[in-house]
């Protein structure tokens, strides 16, 4: 019998000639992460402190490589004080991304050491959109995530009202994607409300885990559950927003109980007579 015209064709040409039929996998985008503790790769000892970095990159599929360069108390000028946004800017490539989210030390004017005034806020900000921009990537302003602070009649408070107000207006004047977490994760926490909403934080008592013997009530850093919320507020903006070459890479379902149970036809879904 006559060998199929495939099996003359080398591995080489069968794949070349399958890749011109398929197209070629996307190029692979890097997303970097800057900001501070609430964004944050955790050490294993301060578990379960979790920041919202941690669990983005299930969201997206394996072409995007999510660098989370977030620290632990970093404000703006500090974070390029000691050079960790010089080395991003260097291996920027075209399409790679930066989601850039402070506020929460630069406003701590009792702490000199990260302070920063709102105009160098802004400043700051418009540095790491400019140099963004100038390798061909693609910024992203954050408002800064809410704390967790509730009034006597249980209405969720502002808690970041200038640097939020600076973030929004960097990104108005600069024309940059904008996700407002600040507005979008206070209107979270008052679904839950003031008490259920602990379980989104560091809220733990005496004895409940061994990283924290005499407990820990933290109404900034998140939890797994709360950094898992947040995480998906910031891509439930992605897909809104349509982000270039990021809305289209989320991860596809892929657990067994991803697909919808069958319906279990009800007094009102019998069939028809025909």
């Amino acid at each position: 019998m006559q060998t199929s015209w495939l099996k003359r064709l080398g591995p080489l040409a069968v794949l070349l000639l399958l890749l011109a039929f398929t197209g070629a996998p996307p190029k692979k985008i890097k997303l970097y992460l800057i900001g501070d503790s609430t964004i944050a790769q955790k050490i294993k000892q301060t578990f379960p402190e979790t920041g919202w970095g941690m669990p983005l990159p299930t969201f997206f599929d394996s072409t995007v490589v999510v660098d989370n360069r977030a620290q632990n108390g970093r404000s703006t000028r500090t974070f390029m004080a000691e050079n960790r946004w010089q080395p991003i800017v260097d291996a920027l490539q075209e399409g790679d991304y930066v989601f850039i989210q402070f506020g929460h030390n630069d406003e701590a004017q009792d702490k000199p050491d990260r302070y920063v005034a709102p105009a160098d806020f802004s400043k700051n900000l418009r540095k790491f959109v400019t140099e963004t921009r100038a390798k061909k990537g693609y910024p992203v302003l954050i408002t800064p995530v809410t704390r967790r602070k509730f009034d006597k009649e249980g209405k969720i408070m502002e808690t970041h009202v200038a640097y939020s107000a600076a973030t929004m207006d960097v990104a108005r004047e600069l024309k940059v994607p904008l996700i407002d977490l600040d507005k979008l994760s206070r209107e979270l926490l008052q679904k839950y409300g003031a008490d259920q909403s602990k379980q989104l934080f560091l809220q733990l008592e005496p004895g409940d885990h061994p990283n924290y013997p005499y407990g820990r009530q933290d109404n900034t850093h998140f939890s797994e559950l709360g950094a898992r919320k947040m995480a998906q507020l910031v891509v439930s903006q992605v897909i809104a927003q349509k982000l270039p070459l990021l809305s289209e890479r989320i991860a596809k379902p892929t657990a067994k109980n991803a697909v919808p149970p069958a319906k279990t036809p009800g007094k009102d879904d019998q069939p028809t007579a025909p």
